[in-house]
């Protein structure tokens, strides 16, 4: 558990782990709900992340923090940092990707894609480099809106696709999805959240190839994510 207080828990969410139940899920982060509280009034999950996407995951244990966080999230008053390791090298080391998302449904399944249809949701992301090596790169994303599958398809037009996409990125591989939601902050009414996650084993395997620091990981989200309380 990353974070804990009486109104709010943050946890660190497996790669692989749903959050929703589905038809082919046997079993759900909703499914250990219930041993976090017992109040007749919650827990909720207060946002999402995919089933192979790792990291924070935030769950407001009473229905009046539930609705707190999702008027942050409605203002765009959270911030939400990912890390990601893509194939390929950006021409730059930084910048923005600024591209509208619509969902695009075929016989074989759904995607989303970048497009400036006027039916689709603006998306903006920043980004930046922080170690390359090997053809691959590790970056930093700065997600400023909360559209589905955003930063896999905002990597795959920037022309790096996230290391292990089954959907954006043609190159395919038995690597599992390298991608991590970081880091997550808000304050839902008075309370300071700040909650960080650390790579899952076969991520920090490669990040170490690109530069990454486990120790140094660890000790961060010690200092700077775990609270007993408001």
């Amino acid at each position: 558990m990353l974070y804990r207080s009486p109104r709010f828990v943050v946890v660190e969410k497996p790669p692989g782990l749903p959050v929703h139940p589905g038809p082919r899920t046997t079993r759900t982060l909703e499914d250990a709900l219930p041993a976090l509280s017992r109040r007749p009034d919650g827990p909720w999950l207060a946002h999402r992340l995919d089933a192979d996407t790792a990291g924070c995951v935030l769950i407001a244990l009473r229905k009046q923090a539930l609705l707190d966080a999702q008027e942050c999230f409605r203002a765009h008053r959270v911030g939400k940092t990912y890390w990601a390791v893509v194939t390929g090298r950006p021409a730059s080391e930084s910048g923005t990707i600024d591209i509208p998302l619509a969902r695009q449904d075929s016989p074989s399944g759904w995607r989303m894609i970048a497009t400036p249809s006027p039916d689709a949701q603006p998306a903006r992301t920043d980004w930046r480099t922080l170690g390359h090596a090997n053809g691959l790169t590790w970056l930093e994303l700065t997600l400023h809106t909360g559209r589905t599958h955003q930063a896999r398809v905002h990597c795959a037009a920037l022309g790096c696709p996230i290391l292990g996409d089954p959907l954006y990125n043609p190159e395919k591989t038995t690597a599992p999805l390298h991608l991590l939601s970081r880091r997550l902050q808000l304050t839902p009414g008075t309370e300071r959240i700040d909650a960080t996650a650390t790579p899952p084993p076969a991520m920090a395997d490669t990040l170490a190839r690109l530069g990454y620091r486990r120790e140094e990981s660890r000790n961060q989200s010690r200092k700077t994510s775990v609270s007993d309380g408001v």
